[in-house]
């Protein structure tokens, strides 16, 4: 078996874009927002190049504060697109979903990093990648919550009843993608780490980390956040959807 990942050449890579346009036509066609697909697909391709060669940097000069700075970034951007659909409030809850990202994603991305894997939380190479996947599930559930949340206000539940359906909701992907892996899919990590040579069991191990410090920090996040929350969008009561939904 190859010990390194083959490179993909540029020409191999314009390929895979043909399915995207399959779709994209598809959209135009039935006259959906084919216009938004296609600037969600530029826009993916331009953030991972420019991604790409900031990573490049950064792990070459391995400094601490870099990383740091990254790191911070991310729980910054993460914490605002977490609180898109709650657009009214969404300034007033910013720092509460700060504060559950920073506190929880950031004490699960220390527990696998420093303790799991022992390595230096400082290593950039391992602890963006890793940072990248908790703070993405992490903003995900929370996004769910507070969408569902402010629904089940708006139809009049309880405090209590709302909590708990926004924390319900939040779960189903992370607790799904837990039921299927292995069955219905081998994720993107363990996945990689096969193609690059390492056996199945040792990946197997990793993405049981991956998978537990997901459902980890997606769930304490998540309640942390409606915890924090509560109040303020209760004492909103009726809060107005996004779109006039």
């Amino acid at each position: 078996m190859a010990t390194e990942l083959q490179t993909i050449p540029l020409l191999n890579l314009a390929i895979i874009f043909a399915p995207v346009a399959v779709v994209v036509v598809v959209l135009f066609r039935w006259s959906l927002n084919g216009l938004n697909a296609l600037y969600s697909v530029g826009r993916m391709a331009l953030q991972l190049a420019l991604i790409g060669f900031l990573l490049t940097s950064v792990f070459s000069l391995d400094n601490p504060w870099l990383v740091t700075l990254v790191l911070g970034v991310m729980m910054t951007a993460a914490s605002w697109i977490a609180l898109d659909a709650v657009q009214p409030v969404r300034m007033k809850l910013y720092s509460r979903a700060l504060a559950a990202i920073v506190l929880c994603g950031g004490s699960v991305l220390w527990l696998v990093v420093s303790v799991v894997l022992a390595e230096s939380l400082f290593a950039p190479k391992v602890v963006i990648p890793l940072a990248g996947m908790i703070f993405a599930g992490a903003m995900n559930s929370i996004s769910l919550a507070a969408e569902r949340f402010q629904a089940e206000l708006n139809r009049g539940q309880s405090d209590e009843v709302a909590r708990n359906a926004a924390m319900q909701t939040a779960m189903i992907p992370v607790i799904n993608s837990m039921f299927a892996v292995g069955l219905v899919s081998l994720p993107g990590m363990m996945t990689g780490q096969i193609l690059s040579g390492v056996s199945p069991l040792i990946a197997v191990r990793y993405q049981v980390v991956v998978m537990c410090m997901l459902f980890g920090a997606s769930g304490m996040a998540t309640a942390l956040f409606l915890k924090l929350a509560l109040p303020l969008m209760s004492a909103t009561n009726v809060i107005e959807p996004v779109n006039g939904e």
